[in-house]
Order: C-alpha cells, then structure tokens, then sequence
C-alpha cells in the first residue's frame, strides 16, 4: 500500500513547476507508546486544566494563549488573531539557489522528507531536476509554508527521488562556541596520535543502520512481554564504575585489543569450514 503524502503542492525552479508529494522519510508510531492509568481501577484518565491560583477546572472555550512579558503578567492572544499571523500557503516549493555539497551546516537539519513526483506527466521534469543536482553534486535551497510554517527547505537527490529536509533557522541554532569555550587547547601528538590512528584503522566498517539498537525500546518490550506472561522482571546489573588509567596506557591496551580482534575475524575468514569423511574414506577406516 503506497503511503499517504504529507503535503502535494509543485516544486519550482524560475519557470519550471514540477507537481510533487512530500512524504514522512521517520516515523515514531512504531515506538512502545503507554497511556496513563488509574492504578485502583484500571482505566485510563484524562487531562483537565485548572487555574494555577484558584484550582478551578477551566473549560476549552476559555482557555487562550498569553505571552510571558513579566511575573504572571501575560499579553493575551485571541485564536482568530493567532490565525492572522499564519501564513498563507500556495502550495509552492520554490528553489532559490543551489549550494554545493561542502558549503552545508549538518548542525540546521530539521526533519527529512522524500520528495516524489506526484503525477506521472511529470516524470521526466522530476528526473531532470534530480539528476541534474546529482551530476553537479548540489543541493538546492527552497521556501514554502509546510504545516502553517514558513520553511526553508534543503532538497537534494537521493535514490530515485528526491530528499527534503527542512532547516532550522538561524536563531534556533545555538553557538557552537558556548559548548566549546572551556574547552582546552591540548597539542597530541607522538605515539598517542599514531595508537589513536592505529584504533581507527582497526576499527573500521561501513555506514549500516540495520545494526542500530534502541535498547530502552528492546528493554520496554521485554518488560511487558513478561508482564502478558505472568513472568518476573530481571533485575539489570549495575554498570562497573570506569577506573582512572593512564591515557597512553589505555591506548596501548585498546590497540592491542583491537588488533587481536582483527586478526582473528580474519583467521575465520581464511579458515576453510570443515568437512566430514567421504563414504570412501569411512570404509577404508573400517
């Protein structure tokens, strides 16, 4: 079943338009999801909102949003006027610009999408844009109202399609720079450099997410398949405290490791699997 497109409107570059689909690239629904029970008497409750100060219930129709200007001092915004400062969509995701590969920020990555062509007349239009882009190793840069938010989105080619993946803005992205400040200036170099490279070299594979555990959820699930089973929940065993050790020390022992664990994955590699007696050889045995 093919899945349901998030947004349809047309991809534009100058005079060129494009009808094309948005669809979710992540989805969380098939994470373990709980709701909230009453433990006396098994059903499911509900939220109510209450005044902060008097604890009285407050109904939907009077509730409104206020922003925060000074201590339990709020303006005050109706839902029509709220409504005013959405803005309007066209349906159109315009392309402003190309970038090239090396001159884009990972840290302004929001949500991917896959972009497809959403009608089969514009097949040949969608395979000019996207291979375009991949022959000259760009991605495009793009603006539209996506979910009653102005975005800008970053579009590039992946697979047979089209990847979008719309973007933070500027003041949503914090400064590397406060996270790095205290961080010290340390020259390495000598052999810690070369065990370090050495580790790296051992240690190294492929880009494969097939391999990505979500032990919380692996855990989760376990629990409530022993609870549907009447079983006992183990107990985990306590994480052992990380001793202080030499750096230089820790790094030899990690290369060492590390090496031995590359040579015996290739000792298997090389050893031909064993094989049992022939029929002939059996009776001559005999």
């Amino acid at each position: 079943m093919a899945p349901r497109a998030n947004w349809k409107g047309s991809l534009r570059i100058a005079e060129l338009a494009c009808p094309v689909a948005l669809y979710s690239a992540t989805s969380t629904s098939d994470r373990i999801a709980f709701h909230t029970i009453n433990r006396a008497t098994g059903h499911r409750v509900r939220r109510t909102f209450v005044d902060s100060e008097t604890g009285a219930p407050v109904e939907s129709a009077d509730q409104v949003k206020g922003y925060e200007v000074d201590k339990n001092e709020y303006v005050v915004l109706e839902p029509e006027e709220i409504a005013q400062a959405k803005p309007q969509s066209d349906k159109v995701l315009t392309i402003e610009s190309f970038l090239d590969g090396d001159d884009i920020d990972d840290v302004y990555f929001d949500k991917p999408y896959y972009l497809a062509p959403a009608q089969s007349d514009a097949n040949e239009l969608f395979v000019l844009i996207r291979d375009g882009m991949r022959k000259n190793n760009v991605a495009a840069v793009a603006k539209a109202v996506l979910f009653r938010r102005a975005r800008t989105v970053l579009v590039s080619a992946y697979g047979d399609g089209l990847l979008a993946t719309t973007l933070n803005f500027d003041y949503e992205v914090r400064s590397a720079q406060q996270a790095f400040d205290e961080t010290p200036e340390v020259k390495i170099q000598g052999e810690m450099l070369q065990l370090a490279k050495h580790i790296i070299d051992t240690k190294r594979g492929v880009f494969d997410p097939s391999t990505f555990e979500d032990r919380y959820e692996k855990a989760l699930a376990e629990f409530v398949k022993a609870k549907l089973e009447g079983k006992p929940i183990a107990t985990p065993r306590k994480a052992r405290e990380a001793k202080v050790v030499n750096l230089l020390e820790a790094l030899r022992e990690s290369a060492a490791l590390s090496e031995k664990s590359r040579e015996s994955a290739s000792r298997k590699r090389a050893t031909p699997p064993r094989k049992g007696k022939t029929a002939a050889t059996r009776r001559k045995a005999s």
